[in-house]
């Protein structure tokens, strides 16, 4: 993936030098014809285009800001409303991620989102005990957690 940035970038270089102007606009359409090279040379080649991660990644973020809204206003709502009807709880969320840092990743999402606490980890790191402010349904978070961060986060990593 690296190598493949930096033959990007190269390539946008090498589109400013022919051109003779080396102003931003014009890295900028070198590297979106560096971008479209690649995708060319990917069928000659065995690697896999990076791009795709990128989008993951910025797929990631915005689903994460998304969340941290909808959570906010959650919060707002029970400290707001006269009376305190939450269920609060701990549940265990098993997760797929192999790595390690894709596990604290996925932790540090949860707990920077209000309302849900990463407390604890397994033994073998793989199960996640996450405190929330409101947990009706336990499975229900569960799925919530496993559909949303877990699945951006592989596809980041895969």
């Amino acid at each position: 993936m690296a190598f493949q940035i930096l033959l990007n970038i190269a390539l946008a270089l090498i589109w400013m030098m022919l051109r003779g102007t080396y102003t931003f606009p014009d890295f900028v359409v070198g590297y979106i014809i560096g971008l479209l090279l690649l995708i060319v040379l990917r069928r000659f080649l065995e690697f896999e285009f990076y791009f795709k991660r990128v989008v993951a990644m910025a797929k990631l973020i915005l689903l994460f800001l998304y969340k941290l809204v909808l959570s906010n206003i959650d919060v707002i709502k029970i400290v707001l409303s006269p009376k305190m009807d939450i269920e609060p709880g701990i549940i265990a969320v098993p997760t797929k991620l192999k790595s390690d840092w894709e596990v604290t990743l996925l932790a540090n999402l949860i707990s920077l989102t209000p309302g849900t606490l990463t407390m604890n980890f397994s033994e073998d790191g793989r199960t996640l005990y996450i405190h929330s402010i409101h947990v009706p349904d336990k499975d229900a978070a569960i799925k919530e957690i496993r559909d949303t961060f877990e699945k951006a986060i592989l596809e980041v990593t895969n």
